[in-house]
């Protein structure tokens, strides 16, 4: 309960729903989130300036103690800095409370209205020292809680303020006087809160909602700095700086600890390190949750407040006062206009929607900084291992996957014309993405290879003549006019994708239709390409070019391909099981789902050997066929149509919930066998209660013994998903946290067993309670032996994907840490518990 307390209070989505709905009869609950949030974050305020609140019931008259005024306006958290917060005459109200005493204005003269002036306080630039980093987050936050009061005071009337003051006043005695036994001193607020009408809890509510808002953006910024201090005292130190050597759970950090006798003692050779370097990859798959409330237009608010700030730290020793004051004045407008947006999203988001909002993060933050962290890594591993130990073009530390348009268990509204829709949109935002990048190159790689003086080139290169075929023996600038088809083709390429979704949304085709053909479908093709440009540039003597922007695009490439993040379909198993009872009762074979087990995967292996299609595609829409095909019968045949109809790389894993047998999977596999899928997306079973867990191995043993499985598993490589969530209800997280830990130690053992290279992949949620572990390091590194092998597979929930990705130093903090933690865990020799311990 206190952990909902806290992410509702966070959510200002969440309160403020609950407020205009007219739930604000229980005054207590709000008052506790306000409580808890704003006194967890006070730091500053004076013990005597805090008792000189003075409390009766139904209204607090606050003290106005002049000389205890400027320590209470250094609290981080408290909205006392909103000076002069207005409000609108509140409409009919429930009960007009007792109006509060107003507050003279600080500044003389000036009408009770704070001054405007963005080179007076509120300021970026206070007087502190910029070494004292508390000092600056604490200055931050009352700025722009000053500038948040401003913006308020703009819109509403002059006695919203006191009642805001009163009640952070009373919340905050409240949280330091002595609790008695009947939890009274919440009384006089709840009291007060009860009688404020309702536009006035709306405009109460937004503001603690909003300035927690913008705390939260401070504090995320405060992490930047923190990190770009160290990175400057171990520049100082003479270490390379790029990642943190004196962290441990970064990957300079592990990699000197094994190298120079650390953690490692010495003991892993740099061959061993490189090569796990080289092949280890951690995909992160994004999932939408209903615990990320904030709309996109919020988000990007406060990324661009973080840039602010961060700006402001450049300047801080060496701007001019033009220049502080023009960050000043950027800060006020971001402010103003986050208290002029709506919280909230007046319609449902739908899938596509959601979508978008998940891929924001790519689009705007790890397009650029996964390139920037893996140059960073490329240069660690050399100052580390050796020049010789560079990372290589094509290696791929991370992928990115999603399941928001893919994922339809419990949401009807993910049919497969969504999934046709966001896989389309995802190619046409990358085509544009990797459009603007090779134009760029095309600016940058201008020049021509040095020739000698009988102007012919005087290196021989296969890759050279490949690019002056097309460009011409004579070209002047022969790179730009190699790129330049590549780029042409890009754009193409998301037309394409244009065209393809307005026929998918019953526009009228384009005249000048453009066929599959005419564009890039495989990542393979535009690798191709680039990797020419390199090799020809490396030929010629141009490596310091080569090893340039190239490089960054290349490795783009790797990472996100032509379709930005591939999707996974995910559904539950029983509407499998649904789809093959209908198709067995068609072909009058009887009822599928009064089989038992044994008869299910007889049946299933048979069907796979013989590879005879079942059905004749589209025949559940056909006159008469409803008497055998149910509505979500004939959606999950469609879902197996849609698949087979997709290009490379648009579709990921299908990912069955709820999953208990081996048939639950072999369901799967059939069913797109039956669809006419190509290549089969790779089938994950989902296993998320204890009882799934403890079955798991049973289920996979079985599944490994049937040929016609083993035989369809690409590379013998099998995924399996282990549900965290789930498994901490059913069984409570200590149980449950030492289920997932058996089950994968036994399904090793199983795969061992046949030879089958298993991955996993942990369906963990943002919260502990929920999988997620802040300690993201060590929580890799912890898991079973043998069953990470340098392939980790993860969820991100939610606000969790603005949280760790949506900041460039954030994003590549965390890119670190995960890749850190994989290479420990491969060298970290960690036994296994003993029976004893069991």
């Amino acid at each position: 309960q206190a952990i909902d307390l806290y992410k509702s209070a966070r959510s200002s989505g969440y309160l403020f729903r609950r407020i205009s709905r007219g739930r604000y009869g229980q005054g207590l609950w709000i008052l506790q989130a306000f409580y808890h949030m704003i006194g967890a974050s006070s730091r500053s305020a004076t013990a005597a300036a805090l008792r000189s609140a003075r409390i009766s019931s139904g209204t607090a008259r606050t003290a106005r103690i002049r000389s205890s005024r400027p320590p209470l306006r250094q609290s981080a958290a408290a909205l006392h800095t909103l000076r002069t917060l207005p409000s609108a005459q509140p409409a009919a109200s429930r009960r007009q409370p007792t109006p509060a005493r107003p507050s003279p204005s600080p500044f003389p003269g000036d009408g009770g209205a704070r001054r405007m002036s963005s080179l007076a306080e509120p300021t970026l630039f206070p007087a502190v020292s910029s070494s004292d980093d508390e000092a600056l987050l604490r200055s931050d936050v009352r700025t722009m809680g000053a500038l948040l009061g401003d913006a308020i005071s703009q819109h509403h009337g002059p006695e919203v303020f006191e009642k805001i003051e009163a009640l952070r006043s009373m919340a905050k005695a409240s949280r330091l006087a002595e609790a008695d036994a009947g939890g009274s001193r919440l009384g006089p607020m709840v009291d007060f809160v009860s009688g404020l009408s309702e536009p006035e809890l709306v405009v109460i509510s937004r503001a603690f909602a909003h300035f927690l808002g913008i705390a939260n953006a401070a504090e995320a910024h405060q992490r930047c700095r923190r990190l770009a201090e160290d990175s400057r005292r171990e520049g100082a130190e003479g270490h390379l700086g790029a990642l943190h050597e004196t962290k441990r759970d970064s990957t300079a950090g592990v990699l000197a600890g094994f190298l120079d006798g650390g953690d490692g003692d010495g003991s892993v050779g740099r061959d061993d390190l490189y090569e796990s370097l080289c092949t280890q990859c951690v995909e992160i798959v994004l999932t939408a949750h209903p615990t990320q409330v904030n709309r996109r237009t919020l988000l990007e608010k406060h990324g661009r407040v973080q840039t602010v700030l961060t700006e402001a730290d450049r300047i801080r020793q060496s701007g001019t006062p033009y220049e502080r004051k023009e960050l000043d004045d950027a800060l006020r407008r971001e402010i103003a206009s986050i208290w002029q947006t709506d919280e909230v999203s007046r319609v449902k988001p739908s899938p596509q929607s959601e979508a978008e909002k998940g891929t924001l993060v790519l689009e705007t933050v790890l397009w650029e900084d996964l390139p920037k962290f893996l140059r960073k890594l490329d240069a660690t591993m050399r100052d580390k291992m050796g020049e010789e130990y560079g990372l290589p073009l094509k290696a791929s530390p991370f992928k990115f996957a999603s399941w928001m348009g893919g994922d339809r268990d419990g949401n009807p509204n993910v049919v497969a014309d969504v999934t046709r829709e966001v896989t389309l949109t995802n190619r046409l935002k990358a085509a544009e993405l990797f459009e603007k990048d090779v134009r760029e190159l095309m600016s940058l790689i201008s020049g021509n290879p040095p020739r000698g003086m009988n102007d012919t080139c005087q290196t021989e290169s296969e890759a050279m003549d490949k690019v002056r075929a097309r460009a011409g023996v004579e070209s002047r600038a022969p790179f730009r006019s190699y790129l330049n088809p590549v780029a042409t083709k890009l754009g193409k390429t998301a037309d394409w994708a244009r065209q393809e979704l307005s026929k998918l949304q019953g526009e009228a085709t384009p005249a000048n239709t453009i066929l599959p053909e005419d564009v890039y479908l495989s990542s393979d093709e535009l690798m191709d390409e680039l990797l020419t440009v390199h090799q020809s540039l490396v030929d010629t003597g141009n490596a310091v070019v080569a090893n340039g922007r190239l490089v960054d695009v290349i490795r783009k490439v790797a990472a996100f391909g032509l379709t930005l993040v591939p999707l996974d379909i995910r559904q539950e198993s029983d509407l499998h099981s649904e789809a093959l009872d209908c198709i067995t009762r068609y072909l009058g074979l009887g009822s599928y789902l009064q089989w038992d087990e044994g008869a299910r995967v007889s049946w299933i292996d048979q069907q796979l050997q013989s590879r005879r299609p079942l059905l004749r595609a589209g025949v559940w829409n056909e006159p008469g066929s409803e008497e055998f095909f149910t509505p979500t019968a004939i959606e999950t045949l469609e879902t197996f149509q849609m698949i087979s109809e997709q290009y490379e790389g648009s579709l990921g894993a299908y990912v069955i919930s709820q999953c208990t047998s081996a048939s639950d999977i072999m369901a799967v596999l059939l069913l797109q066998r039956d669809a006419g899928v190509e290549r089969p997306l790779r089938v994950v079973p989902l296993f998320e209660t204890l009882d799934d867990l403890n079955g798991a191995p049973a289920t996979m043993e079985q599944l490994f013994s049937i040929p016609s499985y083993i035989g369809s598993l690409e590379r013998m490589k099998q995924e399996i998903m282990i549900g965290y969530s789930d498994s901490a209800k059913d069984a409570g997280r200590l149980a449950a946290s030492w289920a997932q830990y058996e089950t994968q130690v036994k399904l090793s053992e199983v795969a061992k067993k046949f030879n089958v290279d298993q991955v996993y992949f942990h369906g963990k949620g943002g919260t502990v309670g929920r999988g997620g572990n802040p300690n993201t390091f060590d929580a890799i590194v912890s898991h079973a032996p043998g069953t990470v092998n340098g392939q980790f597979r993860v969820t991100e929930q939610g606000e969790m994907i603005n949280q760790n990705f949506g900041y460039s130093d954030r994003a590549q903090r965390t890119l670190d840490i995960y890749t850190a933690a994989v290479l420990a865990e491969q060298h970290t020799h960690r036994p296994l518990p003993s029976k004893e311990f069991k």
